[in-house]
Parts: structure tokens; sequence; C-alpha cells
């Protein structure tokens, strides 16, 4: 019990830089004290004393604002930074080394007694501020929920969900995109932070300007190889670079 207490107060010393000593974590961290409570009440209703364990959640979320269902599974070194307004449902499942921000939910949509209706978070996962996250489904290991989003879907490890309704941006598509981007002298995510229209409007041009360079790329070497086979030389200007313009887009979005 106090190995693990002593694990719980060493990931928050880790995760939060505002944080300088264990018995400050372990006096003042909302958190902390919501899962030491949850813990005891899990126990409770797994051994079939349903409402005595209702009632020590109850009183736990109305000592710390948190309310999780005592028969959610919470794994270890679980961080529920500030935790304001966290909700956690019944059959949720919450791996080890997660963290959760304030006004998180994770929720369901089903009515069915019984069944699967809340998610499952892998290992060392992150939900944002704010997030709501809503259904059965898995949010695989390592990937981060942004703050904010609404998310009705399965999230594969390691990638990311923003916006409302959420879309998932995988890591490696992420990367290529912003590689691209960087090409074109301007970057994509520095001109705005937001998941707004005129946002994804510049991601789907930098994704279909990369698909063009791709093709182009092809066609100028087949272009080569049948010159090279008919003895005849492509003319010198025909290799001729258009310069992408990138102060027009940085004009477009005013930065």
């Amino acid at each position: 019990m106090f190995a693990r207490l002593k694990s719980d107060l060493d990931c928050i010393l880790e995760r939060d830089p505002a944080a300088r000593s264990r018995w400050e974590v372990l006096t003042c961290y909302p958190g902390l004290h919501a899962l030491l409570l949850h813990r005891i009440a899990h126990r409770l209703w797994g051994r079939g004393w349903l409402w005595l364990a209702r009632w020590l959640a109850h009183w736990s979320r109305w000592l710390t604002g948190i309310e999780i269902h005592p028969g959610a599974s919470i794994g270890a070194r679980v961080f529920i930074d500030h935790g304001m307004g966290v909700v956690i449902g019944e059959t949720a499942e919450i791996g080890d080394g997660c963290t959760i921000y304030h006004g998180v939910t994770l929720g369901g949509v089903s009515l069915h007694k019984g069944a699967k209706r809340h998610p499952t978070l892998g290992r060392d996962v992150v939900i944002g501020a704010g997030a709501k996250v809503l259904g059965g489904f898995v949010v695989g290991d390592g990937a981060r929920v942004g703050s904010n989003a609404v998310l009705t879907k399965a999230v594969p490890p390691g990638a990311t969900a923003v916006g409302n309704p959420a879309r998932i941006i995988l890591a490696e598509a992420d990367a290529r995109r912003e590689e691209v981007a960087s090409k074109m002298g301007f970057s994509a995510y520095g001109i705005t932070q937001n998941d707004d229209p005129l946002s994804q409007a510049m991601r789907g041009l930098i994704d279909s300007a990369a698909s063009q360079e791709h093709q182009i790329a092809l066609l100028w070497q087949a272009l080569e190889r049948l010159s090279a086979q008919q003895g005849q030389p492509l003319p010198p200007d025909a290799a001729r670079l258009e310069q992408f313009e990138a102060q027009k887009f940085n004009d477009l979005v005013g930065k």
C-alpha cells in the first residue's frame, strides 16, 4: 500500500512542475485524494457492498469535485491534474500512467445495463482539459486527446484526436505534413493552433501539394527514360521549377 502511494506521489512530482514536495502533494492535491478514496470504494464494489461503495464515491465527489464511479477500473501512476469536474463512468478502464485534466468526461452513450458503455484508455494516454470521451471504444497506448475535443470513436496508439467532432491525426502523417510544409517555406502549425476551418483547409492544401509533387516526380522520371530511349535529350528549360509563393499563404491567414 505504501509503495503504491509513493509511486502516486512520485508520478505527480514528475508531471506537475508546480508540485514541490511529497507532503504538498499528499495534502493539497484533490486528484490524489479522489484516487485513494476510489480504491477503497472499488474494493467495496467488487465485494458486493454496492450501496456503501456508492456512498463513499458520493462523499469523495463532494470533497474533491471529481466523480468516479466505484465500478471504474484505474491503473497505477494515474494523475488527475486539478480535477474539478472530472467524471469517470462505471465501465471505464484507465491504464497505467495516464494523465487526465480538469473537466474531462469518460462517459457512455448506451443505456443498456451491464454493457461496456464507457471508454478504455491504454497506457500513458493524455486527455486534455474539457475533453469528452464518449462510448465503449479503446484509446490506444500513448494517444493524446486535445482539450475540448468530443471523441466518439477509437484512437490508434500514438495518435492525436482534436476538434468537435474529434478527428484523428496519425503521428506519421502529421510529421510528413509538417515536413512538406517546411519545404514550402512556412509552418502549417505556426499559422494557428486552433482547429478552425482555415487551419483544416491549409492542411488539405499541404497534403494535396505533397501528392502532386510525388506524381510530378514520377512523370519526370518517365520522360527522362523515354527521351534516353529515343536519343533525344529534353530541352534545357524543361526542368525549370516554379517558385512556391508562401507569402500569399501568410497574407491569406493574416500572419
